[in-house]
């Protein structure tokens, strides 16, 4: 059976809120709670604190979080650490790899095929880059800590993001940290954390009845003469702080059993449910292909030089060209050049290369411009280098325009649709490239745009 991990990411804007310290010791408390349940953590911040904390002397390590964003598999890059937790090590590499994160949602599908079992724990960097939202966008439970107004006004921005991208907001809670038990104030809210959960409530956030203690003691394990970082179970024993942990561990242990399909599982299921449909939207695209070429009407073999994909605007035709078929529609038809030019004459060669660049349409007229053709070329980005009006042959005569408008945009008793036919340029050895799911969607964009021009 294949394991998906349930991910609790740490996250705040801001620095000094006790964030890793909560990651780290929550990934040992949940440990110490329940041995048999996998453990695991890692950070996109770039202090190496899981590193000093997890690591064991003499381990040889295999991979970094560096390579888990380069498609390694996570449960491949786990090492076992110290407290019984596995961890994934950190890396300095991290930021030339922002650049590589097409979205919000990579490490969400890095995650669902992962198989990394148990919980996984995500530590962020103080910040809301595109890595920190990738952590929160794959989280199953998000733990925002907050130490005082300053934190509490920053997380605002967490929770705007998940309302912009639609993602449910109770997966999201504050954590009041660091709280300094001995402030009282007078009045309703009589201490620290009683004042910042008011606060939070009412500007609509959710926040823990569980906080964390500002403590000397548990202040001393992360800075020490031995310069080593000790966890709260093992050396805070007897302070309020370990007794939170406990709670806070428990709570998201209790969370985790109630969860039956972690999000990582929900990805999976959406991503293969959205490969089948991908699928099945190519080979209809593919099947919905004339087995001919649209220029001379003669049928495409492997053997032939495709270069162009047609489409009408319509969406009812659809085809291949072969290269020297609409290079000599262009030399003939457009440019007039009625000779017959070698393949290797300078000329054709130029003209051939030039419409390789080239998107084209073919735009028929209609009512007081029937009986004519605009001719467009635009470049790849959808603008338009040129715009031509030709006349347009009746049946029976023929020219040029005749065989592909005849393939392509024919209508009832012979009259050309209201529609277009756009020429783009495909990949001579995968021509069917075009025809996948994220490229197609280019060349819809394309038609689009090109259609408010027209």
């Amino acid at each position: 059976m294949k394991n998906y991990p349930y991910v609790i990411t740490v996250s705040s804007e801001k620095g000094g809120v006790g964030k890793t310290t909560l990651a780290t010791n929550l990934a040992i408390f949940l440990k110490a709670l329940d041995e048999n349940l996998p453990v695991s953590i890692f950070s996109f911040d770039n202090h190496f604190t899981i590193d000093k904390m997890f690591s064991i002397k003499g381990q040889k390590l295999t991979g970094t979080v560096a390579d888990l964003l380069l498609e390694t598999r996570g449960r491949d890059l786990l090492h076992t650490g110290q407290y019984g937790v596995n961890y994934i090590p950190s890396s300095t590499s991290l930021l030339e790899l922002r650049g590589s994160l097409k979205g919000p949602m990579v490490l969400a599908r890095l995650l669902a095929m992962s198989e990394i079992p148990g919980i996984l724990i995500v530590d962020t960097r103080p910040d809301l880059d595109v890595m920190t939202q990738n952590a929160l966008y794959a989280a199953d439970r998000v733990l925002v800590p907050i130490k005082d107004m300053a934190s509490m006004d920053n997380c605002r921005n967490i929770f705007e993001l998940f309302d912009k991208r639609g993602l449910d907001r109770k997966s999201l809670s504050l954590i009041p940290c660091l709280i300094d038990e001995r402030i009282k104030f007078e009045g309703m809210f009589k201490d620290q954390k009683t004042l910042l959960k008011a606060f939070a409530i009412n500007r609509g956030f959710r926040c823990s009845d569980i906080f964390i203690s500002k403590s000397p003691k548990v202040e001393s394990l992360n800075t020490n003469p031995d310069g080593k970082i000790y966890p709260i179970l093992t050396h805070g024993r007897g302070t309020d702080v370990y007794g939170q942990f406990t709670a806070l561990g428990q709570d998201c242990l209790n969370e985790f059993y109630e969860t039956e399909e972690p999000r990582a599982m929900l990805y999976d299921k959406w991503q293969h449910e959205e490969n089948k449909r991908k699928k099945e939207e190519y080979f209809g695209r593919l099947s919905g292909l004339k087995s001919q070429c649209l220029a001379c009407g003669k049928e495409l073999g492997q053997d032939s030089q495709v270069s162009y994909y047609c489409e009408s605007s319509d969406g009812g035709a659809s085809g291949y060209m072969e290269a020297d078929c609409f290079t000599g529609f262009l030399l003939s038809t457009i440019f007039k050049i009625e000779r017959q030019l070698p393949p290797d004459d300078p000329t054709r060669q130029m003209i051939h290369q030039t419409a390789l660049e080239s998107v084209f349409v073919l735009n028929p007229g209609v009512g007081q411009e029937a009986g004519s053709i605009d001719f467009h070329r635009f470049d790849l980005a959808g603008s338009e280098l040129l715009k031509k009006k030709y006349p347009l042959a009746r049946a029976p005569e023929r020219d040029g325009f005749s065989g592909i408008m005849a393939e392509t945009l024919a209508g009832y008793e012979g009259e050309l649709r209201d529609a277009f036919l756009m020429v783009h340029p495909v990949n001579g050895e995968n021509p069917a490239s075009i025809l996948v799911e994220e490229k197609y969607r280019e060349v819809a964009r394309l038609k689009k745009r090109i259609a408010a021009q027209l």
